[in-house]
């Protein structure tokens, strides 16, 4: 196959599109319910939250973005900082992270269009069955196809089914808003859950925090860009406000919608708007499920087509982020050189092809769309908490570096953003804190022992270990933080909720003082960030 570049096709109004068609993908198909059975009417503060958290995320990857303007970005800047061990331990990260997003996607669809071809779903369970899981294979090969095509085209037929993808929701508020507007909904009474723990819970284990963090689409394709320094930071923004106003109108017309009568037994926690027995159709889908309770059945068509537009065009744009993810990691020599070879259309194929094979594996231990969320927003905000950290470091060592968008007051809002990621992670629950430090263990003692021996036989100093240290007590001081978390999430009870967000913020400033500690000599951080430079070319 041919060795190609990549074509710098895409625009503002596609970045922009990119992000806020990878936002607006299943999570407002399934969110609103899941927020609502667990936190009630508590769930809108959820989405306001997650919007605020996001967006000073956001606002890092805003500054960072065009100071890194190749695809994959995120892969380059993990090892600016740290070095080689920190940026080999990040790349498996950031993998494990962006290879899950596409077989949420796919799951939804299944998921939805169980209601009208049933054996795909145990809708007694919600898991995948036999059948499903090849559909699912199936829809995830199509997600490649998709990608096979020139990044023009793939944004142009993206920026068409976003457009659909954004009057779907605002569509849907208004049909809610205007069959059905219960108030007492609204009130303590309503409900069985939904205190003020369960409220930062649903941000993490009810698909919130996940539908908010497709902001880093724009950064994954800065080299595909002509004016990086223009269009990322206008992207990103432009992504998390317009998602998040969406979303907090979606879950409040939801709350509002739903009939009182099915919350009189057992409140908010007990919802559901069909049974197998009853109406397999209600069982598929909450947002179809609501509408045809309220007798909207016309507008449940047009809800079905998008639970196919809305997954397939969000789930192809993260395969097209993870090919890039996978192929930075390779031109870091993290991954085989082949994971960079880009067809005659600018596609680094062999990474999709690897992106396809691991995201179906995926499958088998997350065989629901529940499931694998949880997973999902744990690894992803854990992958953008190494940003801050690099931020305030370029700021240290190159104070006179032209930034395109500079980060107002980021001596605060960089700290404020890495507290915020570790309290979505913290929210997630011990049960997915516990899978994922102990894949994340699995992978730092692999290198570590690879560094060691390599150390030994003079091939490699002992400097990037140096530099690596501070990851053992800020992934330790995390689990340790979420094993005693609030029963609610799954941990011992010995801190209440704000007793251990504050723990966490406490642990997060420590760690992000020794972080910046341990950084690589300023003259290396130089050094490697100019060979960034010269490589894009």
């Amino acid at each position: 196959m041919a060795q190609g570049k990549l074509r710098k096709d895409a625009g503002l109004i596609g970045l922009w599109f990119a992000g806020l068609s990878s936002t607006i993908g299943s999570g407002w198909l399934f969110g609103p319910m899941k927020a609502a059975q667990i936190a009630g009417p508590l769930s809108i503060g959820s989405w306001a939250i997650a919007a605020l958290v996001v967006g000073l995320i956001a606002m890092v990857y805003a500054e960072l973005g065009p100071l890194f303007p190749r695809s994959g970005g995120l892969m380059h800047i993990s090892v600016i900082s740290h070095g080689r061990l920190v940026g080999r331990v990040w790349s498996w990260i950031l993998f494990l992270a962006y290879v899950t997003i596409a077989p949420v996607e796919a799951l939804a669809v299944v998921t939805y269009a169980n209601g009208y071809l049933p054996g795909m779903v145990d809708t007694s369970t919600g898991l995948l069955t036999a059948t499903g899981m090849v559909v699912c294979v199936c829809i995830m090969g199509a997600f490649v196809a998709l990608n096979f095509l020139i990044l023009r085209l793939v944004l142009t037929l993206n920026t068409f089914a976003t457009w659909i993808k954004v009057c779907a929701p605002i569509g849907t508020v208004l049909v809610l808003m205007f069959s059905a507007h219960h108030p007492e909904n609204f009130s303590v009474k309503a409900h069985a859950t939904g205190d003020v723990t369960n409220m930062f819970l649903a941000i993490s284990t009810a698909g919130v925090f996940f539908s908010l963090f497709g902001f880093t689409q724009a950064i994954q394709l800065a080299g595909e860009t002509k004016d990086p320094a223009r269009n990322i930071p206008r992207a990103v923004v432009g992504t998390i406000v317009s998602a998040a106003i969406i979303y907090v109108f979606v879950q409040y017309a939801f709350v509002a919608a739903v009939p009182p009568e099915l919350l009189a037994k057992e409140g908010w926690a007990g919802l559901n708007f069909g049974s197998v027995s009853a109406n397999p159709i209600l069982a598929s889908g909450p947002m179809v499920g609501l509408v045809l309770t309220l007798g909207v059945s016309w507008w449940a068509m047009a809800l079905y087509a998008d639970a196919i537009i809305s997954p397939t065009a969000c789930g192809y744009i993260w395969t097209t982020a993870t090919a890039r993810v996978v192929m930075a990691a390779s031109e870091e020599n993290y991954a085989p050189e082949k994971l960079r070879d880009i067809n005659r259309h600018g596609t680094p194929w062999t990474a999709l092809i690897l992106t396809f094979v691991v995201g179906c594996i995926f499958f088998f231990p997350f065989p629901s769309w529940q499931k694998l969320v949880n997973y999902a927003s744990s690894a992803t905000v854990l992958s953008y908490g190494l940003g801050c950290v690099v931020l305030l470091r370029l700021r240290r060592v190159m104070p006179d570096l032209k930034r395109p968008f500079r980060l107002w007051n980021a001596w605060i809002i960089a700290p404020a953003a890495f507290i915020s990621s570790n309290l979505v992670m913290y929210w997630a629950g011990f049960a997915t804190v516990n899978v994922l430090f102990l894949m994340i263990t699995v992978i730092m003692g692999a290198y570590t022992l690879r560094h060691l021996y390599l150390y030994t036989q003079g091939k490699e100093s002992d400097e990037d270990l140096a530099h690596a240290w501070w990851l053992v007590p800020y992934f330790a001081g995390m689990w340790v933080l979420s094993y005693y978390s609030p029963v609610e999430m799954g941990g011992t009870g010995t801190f209440g909720i704000f007793g251990g967000m504050f723990a966490v913020a406490v642990l997060s400033l420590i760690i992000l003082y020794i972080a910046l500690h341990s950084s690589v000599t300023a003259e290396r951080s130089r050094r490697y960030y100019d060979a960034i430079l010269k490589a894009d070319g």
